[in-house]
């Protein structure tokens, strides 16, 4: 089944790492016998570990992405830009030499992790194009074609945006301790241009849905949908949309949290009643400014979100491991802080982004031993596109097996498994299911 892995040229250096071992796992399956497979499964006794595994190869790959992470190793290599990884920057050119190694320097000295230079490159991105494109349509000249043009601009920053802040709200900053301040103010002004309101990310998903995990009482869970069925997304997608203000200070209160509740209230209503005193005094600029970012991110959210916990197993749905999955891709991790890793991210909600990969690969036979979902050249906004296509086929192509079970089986037998995967669960069957829905944070 090798012939369906796919090596997008701009991976990252991790994930080629993590997805050449994978590949490795599946080229030696497919190469041993029958018998081999038995002897090897009677000697590990692990279910789900794969047959005749090379621990060498596990061990390298570990011990290059441990190397890339090590500040003081010397094959450490720091984040500096999404578009490019480190040694292929041209650090030996002038520009290199005068610009970017001093800059590089200063970076890793306001950054909170030193492998974490490309945050300060985005905040200085958004804050010398999108801050200053919005103040010229308020206050020197809106006209319609720069008004397109920054809309435009803002969809192009609010996916990696999203996931910086993604990183913010889970690591409490991303800013070294002396720059706390600005840390701590900088969201209250980039938040809005990029869709979102004040602080309401923070309560919804950390506070939130990572206590519930994907669970009954998850204002986002997909558990009562059949995630194949538009029409169960377009409800999914619409409860969001519209009632998200209500229902989640709603779940607070319900939850006994009621300072959680006034919290969420307070910034979700504040924050309309601020877009609505703008759009009174200058209805255009907040038009293209703010409210369309709004209604689009809204939307991605929920997109986003349908994919990342679109297949639940239907014996064991409170599990992270399959209850979410993992995509080896370039829009999820290379310009997405390796939002691809949700598992990971859910078994860790504080593991640093670039720990994910390490992570997966030495818990990687637990992953195989929990039938764990793994696909790769697919990001979530494609795997809810397809799902609602029912392109199972497609899917099932951009799965990479894993453990002896998922490694036997047949294109057929992995569009079964998928849309086993898909099915909604009954109130009695979450009843029955979920023993225990409640999650520590």
């Amino acid at each position: 089944m090798e012939k369906y892995i796919v090596f997008d040229p701009k991976l990252t250096k991790p994930d080629r790492i993590v997805l050449e071992t994978l590949t490795s796992d599946i080229e030696r399956f497919s190469n041993s016998t029958k018998s081999d497979r038995a002897e090897a499964d009677n000697e590990n006794n692990t279910a789900g570990q794969i047959v005749s595994c090379e621990k060498t190869q596990y061990a390298s790959a570990i011990s290059k992405l441990d190397a890339l992470n090590n500040p003081k190793h010397p094959d450490f290599e720091p984040t500096v830009f999404t578009e490019h990884d480190y040694d292929r920057i041209e650090w030996n050119t002038s520009i290199g030499r005068h610009v970017l190694r001093p800059y590089l320097r200063l970076a890793q000295y306001v950054v909170r992790h030193e492998s974490d230079v490309v945050m300060l490159t985005h905040l200085l991105l958004y804050f010398s194009t999108s801050v200053p494109s919005a103040l010229i349509l308020y206050l020197w000249r809106f006209t319609w074609i720069h008004a397109v043009l920054h809309f435009i601009m803002q969809v192009s920053y609010m996916g990696t945006y999203t996931l910086m802040m993604h990183q913010h709200i889970h690591m409490r900053g991303i800013l070294s301790t002396q720059f706390a301040i600005f840390d701590h103010l900088f969201p209250y002004i980039t938040d809005p241009l990029m869709g979102h309101t004040w602080n309401s990310y923070y309560y919804h998903h950390v506070k939130h849905h990572h206590v519930e995990g994907n669970g009954p009482d998850d204002l986002s869970s997909t558990i009562r949908y059949q995630r194949d069925n538009i029409f169960h997304f377009l409800h999914y997608v619409g409860r969001f949309f519209f009632l998200i203000w209500f229902d989640l200070p709603c779940y607070f209160l319900r939850k006994q949290k009621p300072g959680f509740a006034a919290k969420a209230a307070f910034w979700e209503i504040g924050n309309y009643t601020a877009l609505a005193s703008l759009y009174a005094w200058q209805p255009k600029p907040t038009l293209f400014v703010f409210l369309l970012p709004l209604l689009l991110l809204r939307i991605g959210l929920m997109i986003g979100n349908w994919g990342q916990h679109a297949f639940v197993d239907t014996h064991e749905p409170d599990s992270d491991y399959r209850s979410s999955i993992t995509l080896i891709d370039v829009p999820s991790n290379r310009y997405s802080y390796n939002d691809g890793y949700h598992t990971s991210h859910h078994l860790n909600p504080q593991r640093h982004w670039r720990d994910h990969p390490n992570a997966f690969i030495k818990g990687k036979w637990k992953y195989a031993a929990n039938g764990a979902l793994v696909f790769h050249n697919i990001d979530y906004i494609m795997i809810t596109l397809r799902l609602l296509m029912k392109d199972y086929a497609h899917l099932a192509k951009c799965m990479v097996p894993i453990g002896m079970e998922q490694l036997a089986m047949s294109l057929a037998d992995r569009v079964l498994l998928l849309k086993a995967h898909t099915q909604r669960f009954s109130e009695q069957e979450i009843k029955d299911k979920f023993k225990n829905p409640d999650h520590i944070y």
